[in-house]
């Protein structure tokens, strides 16, 4: 994509556009595919901001101590 690279919304809705255009099956083949593709490009985009968002993720946990604590998500509770 030569443009600025768009926010997650933004991609997500011309996603949202692209497969109505293509469930339509008004366009030629190889417009078709040209969309095809730049929908995979922006969902690709998607898939690495949904990543970094749920690397941030934190689960908030009470200690032993009866604090309240953060942990990443990947790591299991402690259910004692």
């Amino acid at each position: 994509m030569t443009e600025d690279k768009p926010t997650f919304e933004s991609a997500l809705q011309r996603v949202e556009e692209i497969v109505a255009r293509l469930e339509r099956g008004d366009d030629t083949l190889d417009d078709s595919l040209r969309m095809f593709e730049q929908a995979a490009e922006l969902i690709a985009l998607c898939r690495t901001e949904l990543d970094r968002a749920e690397g941030r993720l934190e689960r908030l946990v009470k200690s032993q101590a009866g604090d309240l604590e953060t942990e990443p998500m990947d790591e299991p509770a402690d259910d004692d």
